[in-house]
């Protein structure tokens, strides 16, 4: 598959891309959720999005974060699976609910804000909120432009 534009040298977007990496990247820093949990949620976010550059990214940096290939096959059906934490769930029921606000779910409701409340600080839950919203967007960015997935190293952003 070919993109249908190269973010990284399309006229214009230097200064914009810019910003946005640099966001993403304070986003990362300034977060105190562990990297692992950072990157499975990011994951999630990807695949609801269908955002195939975003799967290959995050679940190349959880392996890196040390997950296993065991949960990371699992995010996907974390909902089944008994390899996640409450608060892990918690997360990723958070992420899925700010993802999909557009599919008539009623966006993120009273009981899944509890829930990710019970296993989170004022600090993470914030850190989680710009994390889902900042993901999001960039799915959107790649989807939109057809960024093809599967090269990613490592890294390769930071």
């Amino acid at each position: 598959m070919d993109s249908r534009l190269d973010l990284f040298t399309a006229p214009g977007s230097n200064k914009t891309l810019k910003h946005f990496r640099s966001a993403g990247q304070a986003l990362r820093e300034a977060s105190t959720l562990p990297p692992a949990l950072q990157e499975l949620v990011a994951l999630r976010v990807g695949q609801i999005n269908g955002c195939g550059v975003c799967v290959d990214l995050h679940s190349k940096e959880a392996t890196a974060a040390g997950e296993t290939p065991t949960r990371l096959h699992l995010v996907a059906t974390w909902r089944e699976a008994s390899v996640f934490t409450d608060a892990e769930r918690a997360a990723l029921e958070l992420a899925e609910a700010g993802t999909r606000v557009a599919d008539g779910a009623g966006g993120v409701s009273d009981p899944i804000w509890s829930r990710a409340a019970e296993h989170f600080d004022e600090a993470q839950l914030t850190s989680l909120v710009f994390a889902i919203a900042f993901l999001n967007a960039a799915n959107r960015l790649n989807v939109i432009t057809r960024q093809p997935a599967g090269d990613y190293l490592v890294g390769q952003l930071d």
